[in-house]
């Protein structure tokens, strides 16, 4: 995708996109200029429906950046909203104004028919619900978020913005399991993959980065949060990723797993005598690094790492382990890796993550520069030296950004 011009886009005269991200108990949003692409106000509702629900929220409108934060009950994802709301308002910002172009809401699962944002209406939000049953953690949440928002301007286009949207390109032989394809079918069991909007944005700014054009480049993005995945990029098309049915599979995360034995599921049913919400538990919340060393943040781990503390010192090398192989994997099926690129909160701050993962694939053509390593920026970079065959990058994520450009280019070819 390229980036969306103001000439003609949005409604007349209007350039802003509030961009919201609806979870089970937490709003995150955005608003940003798309004249300049900059941020107007960022915020966060969080612990929606408890005693102890927080709203913090920071105007950057001007460049000064004072954050203001409320505690308080807020019994709702409408009522978080409507806060936020209140606080925008405060600033001049209110959704309410007629530079308002639009809101782009990031929708987790899309399924085979979303491969592209589209302009919410009651269609739309029926074939969302029916994708629950393959996202019953996210879906729901999202949903909300947008029925809120379109009862509070219902004449405002909303824009859905879906995850699995960029790896909708895989070709079937990457996204079909090897079971009973009728069954499969029937269930929608196939592998649609997440994080699309960062691994859309970062693929595409590493291509960039080295002065080519994305189509010109195939690159192998690693982002590495929390949850964190792995994708194939060939030509600016996915061709493969690690997340599956659902984002338990692949890489090892904060408190997933990644990928197991299915078999391991039936042996906790039959031997430990666990339920099937049990085992959904376990793998999903109570595995990765915070299942085998007792911490998600990578941050603590390398303190103790460094302390010599043996089962972070496993659980490091077991999370680098799994990054290897997909590194090797992938490199595997693109046939020519131009670069491999590190994105989100690990990615783009663990210099020890970045050089263990790399550290012996010199085979492959990567090489980490030690010093270009450590040197910390929110800048794109490289941190490989100038002879490595294949570039190795750092490039931070901006899945906002990429909701609202893709928000707004939406919106202008709707209204031209």
């Amino acid at each position: 995708m390229t980036t969306p011009t103001t000439e003609g886009s949005g409604t007349a005269g209007a350039y802003r996109v509030l961009v919201l991200n609806s979870g089970s108990s937490s709003v995150k949003y955005q608003l940003l200029d798309m004249a300049d692409r900059s941020r107007l106000a960022v915020g966060l509702v969080e612990r929606i429906g408890e005693e102890t629900s927080r709203l913090v929220h920071t105007p950057l409108l001007g460049g000064g950046a004072e954050q203001r934060e409320r505690t308080g009950p807020i019994a709702d994802h409408e009522a978080a909203l409507k806060a936020a709301a209140e606080e925008l308002a405060a600033d001049g910002l209110g959704l309410d104004s007629p530079e308002l172009a639009a809101i782009g809401h990031r929708v987790v699962h899309g399924g085979l028919r979303f491969t592209e944002p589209v302009v919410i209406d009651d269609e739309v939000l029926e074939e969302i619900e029916r994708l629950v049953p393959v996202a019953p953690l996210h879906n729901p949440a999202n949903l909300t978020g947008i029925r809120t928002a379109r009862a509070l301007r219902p004449d405002l286009p909303q824009v859905a913005v879906f995850d699995t949207a960029f790896h909708t390109t895989m070709p079937e032989h990457a996204a079909r399991y090897a079971i009973d394809t009728e069954t499969a079918d029937a269930h929608r069991i196939r592998r649609y993959g997440f994080h699309g909007t960062s691994h859309a944005y970062v693929s595409r700014r590493a291509a960039e980065l080295l002065g080519r054009a994305p189509e010109e480049v195939n690159v192998i993005v690693l982002h590495l949060g929390n949850g964190a995945s792995a994708s194939a990029v060939a030509g600016g098309r996915c061709v493969e990723t690690s997340m599956g049915l659902t984002p338990l599979e692949g890489l090892v995360m904060g408190t997933r797993s990644g990928d197991v034995d299915p078999a391991v599921t039936f042996h906790l049913e039959r031997v430990a005598g666990m339920s099937t919400d049990e085992i959904d538990v376990l793998l999903n919340k109570k595995s990765g690094l915070v299942g085998l060393c007792g911490d998600n943040d990578m941050r603590e781990i390398r303190r103790r790492v460094d302390e010599g503390d043996e089962r972070a010192a496993l659980a490091f090398d077991i999370y680098v382990h799994r990054l290897k192989k997909y590194i090797g994997a992938y490199s595997a099926v693109l046939g020519r890796v131009d670069a491999v690129v590190f994105t989100a909160g690990v990615g783009e701050n663990s210099a020890p993550v970045r050089q263990a993962a790399i550290a012996g694939l010199e085979e492959l053509g990567l090489v980490v520069d030690a010093d270009l390593n450590e040197v910390r920026s929110g800048e794109p970079r490289l941190i490989s030296p100038d002879y490595a065959r294949v570039a190795v990058a750092v490039v931070p994520t901006d899945e906002e950004l990429e909701i609202a450009d893709q928000t707004f280019a939406l919106v202008g070819q709707v209204h031209n």
